[in-house]
């Protein structure tokens, strides 16, 4: 017996103990080979991660710029056919035909709807660009349903539908940017109007969680929507396939930037509706936006006017009138 072919203690000998060590560095090499194999593969995919990641960020940056000029160019032929219609249906230039101020009118609302589509989209675009600023401040609740209330008084053409804001007794002052709520509610508003032939759309308000958190809620007797829609009623450009939809203009943003406006100012959004009996759309906040500074003056006081307050669609009362602000009220500013 050689002394290559001795026995250790165990029963092995020195040369299969060599031979396995062998074999175990030929394993571990290999392993190694394969570990920088995959790491080598792991960092091409988070470079090919980090390069789609960047195009993805030029690719929306290039959206919101061109979102926010395109808005911008339409702007000024808006603003000159606003201007135009407002003329002619101040019988600037002489009175107009029944048929004359009906086909004004149309082009009328044609261009505030317009309008609100490009607003829409140039908000989408300072949203997705991170450049949309809030601007919170102390304001009275009344004094929001007080420029609502005057603001849709004028467009309500249908006797058989009224608009009726609902103002609670005791209601705090609210910390947060009044023309993002106004925003909302007024998309709100304006949906629930579209989809409601007769009968009431609805504007409540009330405290949640002890004063923390209040509510708003727009609710309708309209047709309301079928359960499979609700989810992806808030995603962009979304619409909901209807025969009455078709016959109706809207970009589908509406509602969309309502929920990124409810999520900057801290809130949430939301829908209940039976389909054939209405809807009800909601937004919920907190009564002081995060992280503002402590009110100074006068305590917080409570709304005036404690019943609600009823829009009849056959009220004659002229537009100048209706949009007037209420007396020692002041409107929060539109956006």
């Amino acid at each position: 017996m050689t002394d290559t072919d001795k026995h250790l203690p165990g029963g092995a000998s020195e040369a299969e103990l060599r031979e396995q060590l062998e074999q175990s560095r030929a394993d571990a090499d290999a392993l190694r080979a394969e570990l920088e194999e995959t790491n080598r593969g792991v960092v091409a995919l988070y470079a090919d991660l980090d390069q789609q990641a960047e195009e993805l960020r030029q690719a929306t940056e290039l959206k919101s710029r061109f979102l926010s000029y395109m808005s911008h160019e339409f702007r000024t032929p808006i603003g000159a056919i606003r201007s135009i219609t407002r003329l002619l249906l101040d019988r600037v230039d002489g009175p107009l035909t029944p048929e004359q101020e009906l086909q004004v009118r149309f082009v009328q609302t044609t261009a505030e709807e317009f309008a609100d589509m490009v607003d829409d989209l140039l908000d989408l675009a300072r949203i997705e660009a991170g450049r949309l600023d809030i601007s919170a401040e102390w304001f009275e609740m009344v004094d929001l349903f007080s420029a609502l209330r005057g603001m849709f008084k004028p467009v309500l053409g249908n006797a058989r539908l009224n608009l009726v804001f609902e103002e609670a007794e005791g209601l705090p002052r609210l910390y947060t940017d009044d023309r993002k709520l106004s925003q909302i509610l007024r998309n709100f508003i304006s949906n629930a109007l579209k989809f409601t032939a007769q009968g009431e759309v609805r504007v409540s308000v009330r405290l949640l969680d002890g004063g923390e958190r209040v509510r708003f809620a727009v609710s309708d007797t309209g047709i309301g929507i079928a359960q499979e829609h609700l989810a992806s009623l808030f995603n962009d450009f979304s619409q909901v396939d209807s025969p009455v939809q078709r016959h109706l203009r809207g970009s589908g943003l509406g509602l969309a930037l309502s929920r990124q406006l409810a999520t900057l100012l801290g809130g949430v959004v939301d829908v209940r509706s039976t389909l054939g009996e209405g809807s009800e759309f909601s937004v919920t906040l907190p009564v002081r936006l995060p992280q503002a500074a402590a009110p100074t003056g006068k305590a917080p006081g409570a709304a005036d006017d404690a019943g609600p307050i009823h829009i009849d669609a056959s009220d004659s009362t002229s537009a100048m009138e209706a949009c007037a602000p209420a007396p020692a009220v002041s409107a929060p500013r539109r956006c």
